[in-house]
């Protein structure tokens, strides 16, 4: 890929960005201390990671490490408490510069601008596709800071590792599904809408959940369910040494599973389901380490 033509792109898309999505806050990004952001949820972290700004504190830190893992954050992250319901007066006295809050999770706007102002990010929208949202995000997010060269070098990067993520996938493989365990009967699985999905369709291969999903891009449904799934190749996210899978693995139910029966079961670690640029990357590099094994 040629780094330089997907800089100029990705600065021409930055270009077509109305005044109105660079400043959601109508507020001078200016006068904002990087030093002393407030990110809520977890895809508003990796935004600020990747333009190379450590959060002053985060919302769940410890589930972050669980699930998120990459990039690590250091001990001086103070953890806010819930991401759907932070500790206000802790944040009230670290005194943020901004907030960075997921639309449609966690405390609204309303509730956090007596403390700081805010600026909001969404998974998804109407096109259905999260990494495309994201690249504008980014993009947008990397104007407001005054980070610009930032968010273009780092999405060069993304780009570059697709292109060689899809390089290093097998010809002609199985469609995937994938899934987590919730518990020892319920799965969450992910398709349409889903970051996932789209990754998938990026590096040229194909999901084969096709039924209904909410506007993250998952659904919950028995494990029952997963025994109609024929000729795929199965990808399960692990969350730590308590996962279901380790008990369900020993039911009959699992035993006929056409993926199970077949060995084209494979358990991969935790990669944060509605992540962002940082979980996709690492998506890309499990997914072949698990397929050409």
């Amino acid at each position: 890929m040629d780094v330089s033509l997907s800089r100029r792109r990705l600065l021409a898309l930055a270009s077509l960005l109305p005044l109105a999505a660079i400043l959601p806050c109508q507020a001078d990004a200016r006068r904002f201390d990087v030093a002393r952001i407030i990110a809520l949820e977890w895809r508003p972290v990796e935004m600020l990671l990747a333009l190379g700004i450590m959060p002053m504190a985060i919302a769940d830190k410890r589930n972050y490490h669980r699930w998120v893992g990459e990039p690590t954050l250091p001990e001086t992250v103070v953890d806010v408490g819930l991401r759907n319901e932070p500790n206000r007066e802790l944040m009230q006295r670290l005194t943020p510069s901004l907030f960075l809050i997921s639309k449609g999770f966690g405390p609204a706007e309303s509730d956090l601008t007596s403390i700081a102002p805010c600026w909001s990010t969404a998974f998804n929208d109407a096109s259905g596709r999260p990494l495309a949202l994201l690249e504008k995000d980014l993009l947008r997010l990397g104007q407001f800071l005054g980070r610009e060269q930032q968010a273009t070098e780092h999405l060069a990067h993304f780009h570059q590792q697709m292109a060689a993520t899809r390089a290093k996938l097998p010809g002609n493989p199985n469609p995937l599904v994938m899934f987590s365990f919730l518990d020892s009967r319920r799965v969450m699985i992910f398709g349409r809408n889903s970051l996932f999905n789209d990754l998938l369709e990026r590096l040229g291969m194909r999901n084969a959940w096709d039924g209904k999903t909410n506007a993250w891009g998952s659904a919950i449904v028995g494990i029952e369910t997963l025994v109609r799934l024929e000729n795929v190749t199965a990808i399960c996210f692990m969350h730590g040494d308590d996962d279901p899978v380790k008990t369900v693995a020993k039911s009959a139910l699992w035993q006929v599973m056409p993926f199970v029966r077949e060995g084209q079961l494979h358990l991969l670690p935790a990669v944060w389901f509605y992540g962002g640029s940082f979980s996709a990357l690492r998506f890309c590099q499990l997914l072949p380490e698990a397929l050409c094994a």
